[in-house]
């Protein structure tokens, strides 16, 4: 656990997040329990980036935070905005996505053009996505941000600055789709490199509701063109092999442990029952990939029958 000592700026998106500087040294995106989506969501933001790591996706560090009192009480901006009210921001522990590094420096991006998404270093990436995002019923388009991989500039492991999770949005440095498409195209002549990382695992589960209301499109990235890698079941075999594999019940009952009980505001049958549907669907996740396949969306171009 790590304590928030200062706020930075509020965050785009529904759950009202906000960029505070914590007592490890680092930068975290933090979610309120009272955000005007649902206290759940910080369930399922933790819970969900959890699996998703066990899983071997690329997610981020994140952290139970405690936000104290005294720190709400002496910074307005730590609230809750409502159509025709502000409330504060609860007190107490939250959730948190550590953001990674300076964020006055670094430049996250929530769109790449077409012609650069093909060298997005691990785009074969989003298939266990859809993977994850079916079995969990994410009922939000998954959402990712990308960058600029500086450790392979440097000589330096791939991925190595990929470890924290980064909040939607951050990324477009001037603000418009324009400017960051020409931005883009000078990193391209810098030779630089990019990677994605996943972001906001609040609406698994249904968000609040904790059901599992499949759809064919559900799960799915907005742009298929992340799937042109996608020629079979087999292109998400490592992923479901290590569903299988990695996500025990023992796994499962370890993880929700780690869950503050005022986010599920003690209601742990609620958690178990989650906890029960998740271990019965992984035998599911086939049959709702296929079933996005066969939507009028036509997602994987490449698939060979």
């Amino acid at each position: 656990m790590v304590k928030a000592l200062e706020q930075i700026r509020r965050m785009r998106g529904g759950a009202q997040s906000h960029l505070m500087r914590c007592s490890d040294g680092n930068y975290y995106v933090v979610k309120f329990q009272n955000n005007p989506q649902h206290r759940r969501i910080l369930v399922n933001e933790l819970l969900g980036t959890r699996l998703a790591s066990r899983l071997g996706l690329p997610t981020a560090p994140v952290e139970v935070v405690e936000v104290g009192a005294e720190l709400i009480r002496l910074t307005p901006e730590l609230c809750i905005e409502l159509p025709r009210s502000r409330t504060p921001c609860t007190a107490g522990l939250q959730f948190g996505s550590r953001y990674p590094g300076d964020p006055r420096q670094m430049a996250l991006h929530d769109f790449l053009p077409d012609e650069k998404l093909r060298e997005v270093e691990n785009l074969h990436d989003f298939a266990g996505m859809l993977v994850f995002d079916k079995w969990v019923c994410n009922t939000n388009g998954r959402q990712t941000v990308f960058f600029e991989d500086e450790s392979r500039r440097a000589g330096g492991p791939p991925g190595e600055v990929a470890r924290g999770t980064l909040p939607r949005g951050e990324g477009l440095r001037n603000g418009s789709r324009e400017e960051a498409r020409e931005e883009l195209r000078e990193d391209a002549g810098r030779g630089r490199a990019y990677r994605t990382v996943m972001i906001d695992q609040g609406f698994c589960f249904n968000a609040g509701e904790w059901n599992f209301p499949d759809a064919p499109l559900r799960g799915l990235y907005a742009r298929s063109r992340v799937y042109e890698g996608v020629t079979g079941m087999d292109s998400f075999g490592p992923w479901l092999e290590r569903l299988e594999k990695r996500i025990t019940e023992k796994v499962l009952a370890e993880l929700a442990e780690e869950i503050p009980p005022a986010w599920y505001e003690d209601d742990y049958d609620a958690v178990l029952r989650v906890l029960e549907q998740l271990q019965r669907r992984k035998r599911r996740v086939e049959e709702l990939i296929l079933s996005a396949k066969s939507s009028n969306r036509q997602p994987f171009g490449s698939w060979r029958e």
